[in-house]
C-alpha cells in the first residue's frame, strides 16, 4: 500500500560513496536515505519498505561548511580484549583524536517521498497492510517517530508532514537530469558481505523514479 509525505531540513548531505576523506552530497536525496525516513517514522518487523518516487520541490543548491570529526574509532579487537582481561581503556579521548574536515552539503531542501510495504515472514497474524498504512498516516499527522528523521546525517534532522496536493515543478529542474550512478541501498542479504547496490539516477521534471530492487536497473 502506498503512503506520500512531504519531508524538509535546513541541511542535508547523502554522501558519496566513492568520497573518503571530505563528504560530498549526492545532488538529491537517495533512496536509502528515504527509506531510512520511513523506517523512522514507522518500523515494525512486520513490513519492508520500498521507495518509489522522490520528487524534488525546491531548486538544487550546495554549500560548504568545515567540521571537527573524531578520526579514530575503537576496534574490535581491542575491545575483546578489554572485555577478556576485565581492564584496560575502551574510550577515545576527543581532544587528542579530534580533525577538521571540510563537507558540500545540500541546504534548503524539501521533498516529497513516495513510498509502499511488503509484508513480510515477521509478521504476525494479527498484522495486515490497512492496519499498517493506518498506523503510518496517523504517525506522519502527530509529527511521531521512534527517532529523530534525518538528512543523510544524525547532525541535519528532517522534519515531515503529510501532503495529498500536487506539487510544482522547479523552473530550475524541468527537463531531464543524468546524476549518474547513485547509491540504492545496502545488501544485508548475506551477513559476511554487505554489499552496495546502484542504479542510474536520471532526474525527470524534478521527479526520480527508484527502480524496483530485482529489476536490472539496480546492480552491485
Amino acid at each position: 500500500m502506498a503512503i506520500r509525505f512531504r519531508v524538509w531540513g535546513e541541511y542535508a548531505l547523502f554522501t558519496r560513496p566513492e568520497m573518503k576523506t571530505e563528504r560530498v552530497s549526492y545532488d538529491v536525496m537517495t533512496p536509502s536515505a528515504a527509506r531510512g525516513i520511513c523506517d523512522a517514522i514507522f518500523w515494525h518487523p512486520g513490513l519492508r519498505w520500498r521507495v518509489d518516487r522522490i520528487i524534488v520541490c525546491k531548486p538544487i543548491q550546495f554549500t560548504n561548511i568545515r567540521r571537527n570529526e573524531v578520526k579514530a574509532v575503537i576496534s574490535g579487537r581491542n575491545a575483546k580484549t578489554v572485555m577478556e582481561r576485565g581492564k584496560g581503556e575502551l574510550y577515545i579521548a576527543t581532544p587528542n583524536e579530534i580533525q577538521q574536515r571540510a563537507a558540500m552539503l545540500l541546504k534548503n531542501v524539501e521533498y516529497i517521498i513516495e513510498a509502499h510495504f511488503d509484508m513480510t515472514e515477521a509478521a504476525a497474524p494479527s498484522d495486515n497492510p490497512g492496519k499498517f498504512q493506518d498506523i503510518m498516516t496517523r504517525r506522519i499527522e502527530k509529527g511521531q517517530f521512534y527517532h529523530q528523521p534525518c538528512m543523510g546525517c544524525r547532525e541535519f534532522p528532517a522534519h515531515f508532514a503529510p501532503c495529498t496536493e500536487k506539487t510544482a515543478c522547479p523552473d530550475e529542474l524541468r527537463g531531464e537530469r543524468d546524476f549518474g550512478y547513485m547509491l540504492y541501498d545496502m545488501d544485508y542479504t548475506d551477513p559476511e558481505e554487505i554489499r552496495p547496490l546502484f542504479f542510474r539516477a536520471k532526474l525527470r521534471d524534478g521527479v526520480l523514479i527508484v527502480p524496483d530492487r530485482n529489476s536490472g536497473e539496480v546492480i552491485g
